[in-house]
């Protein structure tokens, strides 16, 4: 994901570029650039790394009053000074940024571009040249961005600046977020309000499929048919929570929405020298000397551990054992000789799990939290921390700070590895980068996770999740999450456990949602599917590409086999998101639950 600012009006905007960059960069920060009008000209500036090299290099005598700046986490091409935007159309005429993946750009370069000489690797600049070659056949800058955007299949999030117009920014989303923030004799366009909150606290949302003309002193907004939409204008409230929620209609969706970026925050914080890891050595050295691990945790958290079971246990040859909090700490299994102590909490403030570290410190174990809040009471009572990263986690269901369990548990089972002189050919850092574009290819598709959801929980009142292997422990997770916010009563099992007595429970129009993301319980999980089918179940079937059968509902991007978690996950998120909307339930405060258990 990207970020993406621009400013048109009365002051110079390169200031304002580069601050609104500073508070985007948690969107992307792989490269940078910003492109700045004036009456010598367009002055583009781009470097690879962060904003504060792009400070650096920007000439400070350079001034305009319209320009567009974007920071970049690479899709298509990799990080360097070529591939970051804005780029440039082939006379330098027009001048674009872009958030968002464009599924057919090969097509359009094929079809369109044969006689342009493209000079990067981005699906950005098929773009920005596409709309030069519109408009060299109508000689209309609105006609022809309007006919590009037609042809574009995939997500938007676009800033156009026409060199030979410096009084209007051509503005377009879909699929992507991007709004615009309303000033006194200017306007600014931002991926996030937070970005220009210093300018303005009035925004206008962009819906998809919109063009917005924005000039210094009007905004206007027009369907792609060219029929104006008047909307008006919202405050973003000084309330640092309302502040982060936006425009979005709950906390959920857009948590699930920043999961591509707490996945590669992940990896910029634990991204060591030379492709190591940046890892304590006083954990490295504790997982080393642990003949057993026990993780203590509830909930989604338990389900995050499940997962990290298999990392530590198939990459650093430990054992794991995975315990229910509140069980543990009343029913204490006989412990190992060397044991080592992993709390896993969003909010390092689980009583359950506290009331377990105060057992294991008065037998002398040592402790590791993972958690999303590094000053918590987990994380200060445990001997280490490692923190999750995820950013404040508003809604009671989780979902960022689950996956961000596992991105980190991942990358402490490879370390781990790495330490003990395990062989791997394993990269997590190269590979969760792989997850973060698959996650949001996944968060793109909102319509069709939508559409799923009303057709397989609109009317029921239980459903059945089924999986096997590292299926299983996603189908736990997301039946949770389906009754969590919901309220349809909803299971996760072993697919081969449903002989042994739950599809007694199976009859007609029974949703069964099955999960197969792992080759060698494929054909069995399909199996499973057809034993409900009979029976009259109403089925979903969630496959891996490579996987995949003409008769599965979602096929999901490929990732590493044992990162699949992480990806089969959001197709779930969003299945209980829509169910709970459509059901009219209260999706970020569902009843009886809070999002911090503090008693036991």
């Amino acid at each position: 994901m990207c970020g993406i600012v621009g400013y048109i009006g009365g002051n110079d905007s390169k200031d304002i570029l580069l601050n609104g960059l500073e508070k985007l960069e948690y969107r992307g920060y792989d490269s940078a650039g910003i492109a700045v009008l004036n009456d010598s000209g367009m002055n583009i500036f781009k470097v690879k790394g962060r904003i504060a090299a792009l400070r650096e290099k920007v000439d400070t005598s350079v001034q305009g009053s319209i320009g567009i700046g974007h920071t970049r986490w690479a899709t298509h091409g990799e990080p360097s000074e070529n591939n970051a935007h804005p780029h440039q159309s082939a006379s330098a005429q027009f001048t674009l940024v872009h958030n968002g993946v464009i599924e057919n750009y090969y097509e359009i370069r094929d079809e369109y571009l044969q006689n342009v000489e493209l000079k990067s690797e981005t699906d950005t600049e098929i773009v920005v040249q596409l709309i030069e070659q519109l408009y060299l056949n109508t000689n209309d800058v609105l006609e022809a961005f309007r006919q590009a955007l037609t042809l574009l299949k995939g997500s938007y999030a676009i800033g156009l600046i026409d060199n030979q117009n410096p009084n209007l920014i051509y503005v377009a989303k879909n699929k992507s977020p991007l709004l615009v923030g309303l000033g006194d004799d200017f306007n600014v366009v931002a991926s996030d309000a937070m970005a220009t909150l210093k300018e303005t606290n009035r925004y206008v949302e962009i819906e998809d499929k919109e063009i917005v003309l924005v000039q210094k002193d009007r905004v206007e907004i027009q369907k792609l048919d060219g029929t104006v939409v008047e909307r008006e204008a919202y405050v973003a409230e000084i309330d640092a929570a309302d502040t982060e929620k936006g425009t979005y209609p709950h906390f959920m969706l857009k948590e699930i929405d920043e999961q591509p970026i707490v996945i590669r925050k992940i990896i910029q914080e634990y991204q060591g020298e030379d492709d190591t890891l940046r890892l304590d050595d006083n954990i490295r050295e504790a997982m080393k000397k642990a003949d057993r691990i026990y993780i203590i945790a509830a909930g989604t958290s338990y389900h995050a551990g499940l997962v990290g079971k298999q990392f530590i246990e198939r990459l650093a040859d430990i054992p794991v054992e995975v315990h229910i909090a509140s069980e543990f700490s009343y029913n204490m299994p006989l412990l190992s000789e060397k044991p080592l102590f992993i709390f896993i909490s969003q909010s390092g403030e689980t009583a359950d799990s506290r009331a377990v570290l105060v057992q294991t410190k008065a037998l002398g174990h040592p402790a590791l939290t993972i958690t999303n809040v590094p000053g918590s009471t987990l994380s200060r009572e445990a001997d280490y921390t490692l923190h999750l990263h995820a950013g404040p986690e508003i809604a009671v269901a989780s979902t960022k700070a689950y996956t961000a369990q596992i991105a980190v548990l991942a990358i402490l089972a490879v370390d781990t590895a790495r330490a003990k002189g395990n062989g791997l050919e394993f990269d997590p850092l190269q590979e969760l980068g792989i997850v973060a574009s698959a996650m949001e290819t996944l968060t793109d598709q909102k319509e069709e996770f939508e559409r799923i959801a009303k057709e397989m929980f609109e009317t029921t009142r239980n459903a059945f999740f089924i999986g096997r292997g590292m299926d299983y422990f996603v189908v736990q997770e997301a039946a949770l999450k389906l009754k969590e916010i919901s309220y349809i009563q909803a299971e996760g099992f072993a697919g081969g456990e449903l002989k042994h007595g739950t599809i007694a429970l199976i009859e007609e129009g029974t949703p069964v949602i099955a999960i197969s993301t792992q080759e060698n319980v494929n054909l069995s999980i399909r199996g499973n599917v057809q034993e409900v089918a009979a029976r009259g179940a109403n089925t979903c079937v969630v496959s891996m590409k490579g996987l995949e059968k003409d008769s599965d509902t979602f096929v999901l991007p490929q990732v590493h086999d044992l990162l699949t978690p992480l990806v089969s996950v959001v197709p779930m998120q969003l299945l209980s998101y829509y169910a709970a909307l459509h059901r009219d339930c209260d999706v970020d405060k569902p009843r009886n639950l809070a999002k911090s258990v503090t008693v036991e």
